[in-house]
């Protein structure tokens, strides 16, 4: 029966006015279309933007990847935060900041919007969040700099 008995690492909880927490969200996310825009300075200003929004957001960003196509982000949030609301203001932002100093990404996606309106999102365990933390970071190395990986048949 012993091996039906989980426990959990204090040591990586967060202490608020009347709480303790440890939220960890893996979260993707696709460029429309999946086109390839999110290179050289354009994924240099991105990394930037997205830094500063999560932080008046109150996200703490453990992992992120950028691929041409898609993001990889691991994330800390405090409990109060509804992931969906914080995924809406990243994209959004990001979105409008990437417009705003890269006009030129417009002319490469149809009806002007940058980011695909799904997005991927999972709870991280203590358990899992090492393997999640690994992967984001091997992504560049795991799939060379192209985007996504192709089906197999």
């Amino acid at each position: 029966m012993k091996e039906d008995i989980y426990t959990t690492d204090f040591s990586d909880v967060t202490h608020g006015r009347g709480y303790v927490y440890s939220l960890q969200y893996h979260i993707v996310w696709a460029t429309k279309y999946r086109r390839p825009v999110i290179i050289g300075s354009v994924e240099a200003d991105f990394k930037k933007d997205i830094r500063e929004i999560a932080e008046d957001l109150g996200i703490g960003i453990i992992a992120m990847e950028t691929m041409p196509d898609h993001i990889h982000m691991l994330v800390d949030c405090r409990p109060q935060l509804c992931i969906s609301d914080a995924v809406k203001v990243l994209k959004g932002t990001s979105a409008w900041r990437l417009f705003r100093s890269h006009p030129e990404i417009k002319s490469q996606l149809w009806g002007g919007h940058l980011w695909n309106p799904s997005y991927f999102v999972a709870t991280v365990s203590d358990r899992t969040k090492e393997q999640v933390e690994t992967y984001i970071r091997g992504q560049r190395t795991k799939r060379g700099v192209g985007g996504r990986p192709r089906k197999k048949r």
